[in-house]
């Protein structure tokens, strides 16, 4: 393989006049391979990847489609933008080029400036995809670097607490770091895919978010104990003091983050601590919020809150599996649950059930 300075075309016709006119369209900005069948293609792609293939459809021995179609079963080449080219202008054939993923149509004849704007703009995406990974891996991997310099003794303060939480409620410490696992997945997940992209890029210091969420269940140290760890289902009115957990933490929060040094971090587990048992309906606690009147941080909560409910034991119930779970999930979005975030939690769903296994 060698370095090349201009991208690469491989233009794939059977018709030899059509590939001697397209290679002219394209040699002066381009490195241009005319290949006349999809075999020499092939063959070509053993030793050089190209940025681009002009594809035409129709061909002896193999179609335009069917060189679509193993290109895209071969991780190798499925991201390489393929464009159609034909004489065809059936629209059943152009929904079936797109549907099998070519990024562009193009019908002959062309012109050579519509054929090289069409080119110069799918490359463009092609490399803006290619920068905006990259961008997003890079910052995925700044915010890991600098989860772990948060300070010795604020982690030390913060970890005493949690262990209260833990000796009151024998369920709630192996809930946390799970939690925590849950939320810090799902916010990878919403980078990856630019989701709430927007809000993301408001989050100062990132790095503190997922830490934070241990304080999220923090207002259970008020809550007895005959209540926390009873067997069986809670009376109403034990219901309703068990959701004062939510407000009692937020206070206990903010006790902290006067006399604390990062008050950032304080600020997101207070969010998170008072918003994480809303629902998207405005059914939730403790403020009846609806839709995105919730914080983002709180139906982030809300999704690992009740996944590690559902899958974990309880004094009042036996764990259900991953599978089981995931519909819970799923068929709450829209109601408990923020749907965009729902679809997050599915691309996640499988990481979720290594957390469970790796923690039993």
């Amino acid at each position: 393989m060698y370095e090349r300075k201009r991208q690469t075309i491989m233009l794939v016709d059977d018709n030899p006049a059509n590939l001697s006119i397209g290679k002219n369209m394209l040699k002066d900005s381009y490195e241009v391979y005319a290949l006349p069948s999809a075999e020499r293609l092939f063959r070509f792609l053993e030793e050089i990847k190209p940025d681009l293939i002009l594809l035409d459809i129709v061909m002896p021995i193999m179609s335009g489609f069917d060189v679509m179609r193993i290109l895209k079963a071969d991780a190798e080449y499925a991201d390489i933008p393929v464009i159609f080219l034909t004489a065809k202008i059936e629209e059943v054939n152009e929904l079936k080029g797109l549907a099998l993923g070519a990024v562009d149509y193009v019908t002959k004849p062309f012109s050579s400036a519509t054929l090289l704007k069409r080119i110069e703009n799918h490359l463009l995406i092609k490399r803006q995809e290619k920068e905006l990974k990259k961008f997003n891996a890079n910052f995925i991997r700044m915010i890991k670097e600098k989860t772990s310099q948060i300070s010795e003794l604020q982690s030390s303060v913060i970890n005493i607490i949690t262990e209260m939480i833990e000796f009151r409620d024998v369920f709630t410490g192996d809930h946390i770091g799970r939690t925590q696992k849950y939320v810090d997945l799902l916010i990878s997940h919403m980078i990856e895919e630019n989701i709430y992209s927007e809000e993301i890029q408001t989050w100062e210091k990132i790095e503190l978010i997922v830490p934070s969420t241990q304080l999220h269940d923090i207002g259970k140290i008020f809550i007895s104990g005959d209540i926390l760890n009873k067997s069986g289902k809670l009376t109403d009115k034990e219901t309703e003091v068990m959701k004062t957990h939510t407000e009692r933490g937020v206070r206990i929060i903010e006790s902290m983050e006067k006399k604390g040094e990062n008050r950032l971090f304080f600020q997101y587990a207070k969010t998170i601590a008072g918003s994480h048992h809303e629902k998207w309906n405005g059914k939730g606690y403790p403020l009846g919020l609806e839709g995105q009147e919730i914080p983002l941080l709180g139906r982030l909560m809300a999704i690992a809150d009740v996944y590690d409910a559902l899958t974990s034991s309880r004094p009042y119930k036996d764990p259900i599996t991953a599978e089981a779970s995931e519909r819970i999930i799923f068929a709450g979005a829209g109601t408990h649950f923020d749907p965009v975030l729902v679809n997050v939690f599915e691309k996640a769903a499988a990481e979720f059930a290594s957390v469970i296994k790796n923690s039993g």
